[in-house]
């Protein structure tokens, strides 16, 4: 145990050489960067944005035709996408303090 066969290196289990911990990782509590918050928010918004799409092409497989052509769900997909990553954004730092992410 500790052997890592890539490099030859006993105990590197990640990048640098440290045990237990990511690179970039920081205790709960205290605040993320900006870049890191963006970031999260941008992927939590293609999340929204992607499940909005998949539920509308489970709608269609189902039930049948949709009151907006594709043009429409795309904007629909966009809005969702850009509301739900500002909701992320303007909610993590809150949710981080609390230590619930």
């Amino acid at each position: 145990m500790g052997d890592d066969p890539a490099t030859g290196e006993e105990g590197a289990s990640e990048a640098g050489g440290q045990r237990g911990s990511k690179t970039g990782d920081s205790p709960p509590g205290v605040p993320a960067t900006r870049r890191a918050r963006a970031r999260s928010a941008a992927l939590w918004g293609f999340v929204g944005g992607f499940a909005f799409l998949v539920c509308a092409q489970g709608f269609l497989l189902t039930v049948g035709d949709l009151p907006v052509g594709y043009g429409g769900l795309a904007v629909f997909a966009v809005a969702i996408t850009v509301a739900s990553g500002g909701i992320a954004y303007a909610t993590e730092h809150r949710l981080r303090a609390k230590r619930r992410t």
